[in-house]
């Protein structure tokens, strides 16, 4: 049985150090025959301002553009999750944001890692947290160590690389295994067992 996880890089920026980290991941992680990585970069799914009447935890969306349609499917076709962001203003971009106010059932009880980076020393750590209700509310199921990359500009490529040398590139591919060694876990584990509410 294959597990499908889904790898979103929560901006648009191209290039930026989202997109060097997101092309490092996609060199280092390969799919398996356990696992499968569906790879979502957002600047793929031009999604206009939410401003469907219906609220989509309770009411499924009527009339969804092509590419609010992909980008849902998309979702529920994973079982698991990566969303890796910025930190803009103390919290996530606003592209994410509104690319998660689509969301309803697609993810419901589906494991979910934090992956936030910065150019500063706190590693995104207030995106992180900005993160965790937004998941929450959607029913996901937040693990609970996100990674924080901090000072990173210099330890990623372009071209996907770790660099050996920079400061902190040890720790930042150890938390990288860990967080995805993870998230196939728990998403193997609740495809296994999927949740079934009391009755």
């Amino acid at each position: 049985m294959t597990t499908r996880i889904g790898i979103i890089l929560g901006t648009p920026r191209q290039p930026s150090l989202g997109s060097h980290l997101f092309h490092y991941l996609q060199r280092t992680f390969s799919n398996t025959d356990k696992v499968t990585f569906t790879w979502l970069a957002l600047r793929d799914y031009p999604l206009p301002f939410y401003d469907h009447e219906e609220t989509p935890l309770e009411t499924p969306i009527q009339d969804l553009s092509t590419p609010e349609q992909a980008w849902l499917d998309q979702l529920a076709a994973q079982d698991g999750y990566i969303i890796i962001s910025p930190e803009y203003d103390h919290a996530i971009p606003g592209i994410l944001k509104n690319a998660l106010d689509f969301v309803g059932p697609e993810v419901d009880h589906k494991p979910v890692q934090i992956i936030t980076y910065s150019h500063y020393s706190d590693g995104g750590m207030l995106a992180a947290e900005s993160m965790v209700e937004i998941l929450q509310i959607l029913k996901m199921i937040v693990l609970p160590t996100p990674v924080l990359l901090w000072n990173a500009d210099d330890n990623f490529t372009d071209q996907g690389t770790l660099l050996a040398d920079a400061t902190n590139s040890a720790h930042f591919a150890q938390r990288l295994q860990e967080a995805f060694a993870d998230i196939e876990f728990y998403s193997q584990l609740l495809k296994a067992h999927p949740y079934s509410p009391a009755k």
